[in-house]
């Protein structure tokens, strides 16, 4: 039995189907899932309703990302914020098209259902963007960064190597948990088309939304699991390439 770690899939259904099957993932597998499952691609809703069947034969995690927050504020109220038009959103409600009131109420429980973040028995953490509390996630004062914020991976990737945990300098933020898995910040803009590493902190957006892939990692392992780019996948569509 595996526990992998899955990066942002921004409507990409043929890239969540193809690195599954890359991974050879069982039933016996524990998926955790780091967020952003809408917002790029065609196939936003579809995606929805493929992890809903999902969760009947494996063990899901499913953690919110800022995508999902503004999909779901869609599909309660009925109202697009303008940013998330602009930035995938259009996309997400024409692939709703032709679903009924009853599927999106289901889909509107599912996001509502998600969880802000997990920690695993192996003090794992796992987040969408990240935290700024010194003390940990518990007693984050705006649990908006947990879907918003960029400033933990930049710290991560900053840091200087030689900084031991022990010693003085090493951000608190990074001492409550053995590792942190995050999407949010695709990897392609720092030029890497696989998830980074920094520190204790592991970054599996590898850009699925724009020109990358679709990641797994398995988080005991390390190993990696990729789909082809999602512009190959969807050669006449352009995803958030656009913006």
């Amino acid at each position: 039995m595996r526990t992998l770690a899955i990066g942002d899939i921004h409507g990409g259904l043929k890239a969540l189907q193809q690195v599954l099957e890359v991974a050879g993932v069982t039933h016996e597998d524990t998926l955790i899932f780091v967020g952003d499952y809408v917002d790029g691609w065609s196939e936003s809703a579809q995606v929805i309703q493929f992890l809903l069947e999902l969760a009947k034969t494996n063990n899901c995690i499913f953690i919110k990302g800022n995508h999902d927050v503004w999909c779901e504020d869609w599909l309660r109220t009925g109202q697009g914020d303008s940013v998330w038009l602009a930035h995938g959103g259009k996309e997400t409600v024409e692939s709703y098209s032709e679903f009924s009131e009853d599927e999106k109420k289901q889909h509107l429980y599912f996001f509502d259902d998600m969880s802000l973040y997990h920690i695993d028995d192996k003090n794992r953490l796992f987040i969408h963007a990240g935290f700024t509390s010194m003390h940990g996630v518990e007693k984050e004062y705006n649990f908006r960064n947990f879907y918003f914020d960029r400033t933990l991976w930049e710290m991560a990737i900053t840091m200087d190597k030689r900084i031991r945990k022990d010693s003085e300098l090493y951000p608190n933020r990074l001492k409550h948990y053995s590792e942190i898995y995050i999407g949010h910040t695709p990897t392609i803009n720092f030029y890497k088309d696989k998830p980074m590493h920094a520190v204790n902190v592991w970054n599996i957006d590898t850009g699925a939304a724009f020109t990358g892939k679709l990641s797994a990692i398995d988080i005991d392992t390390k190993e990696i699991f990729q789909s082809d780019t999602l512009k190959d996948l969807y050669p006449d569509e352009q995803g958030r390439n656009k913006r």
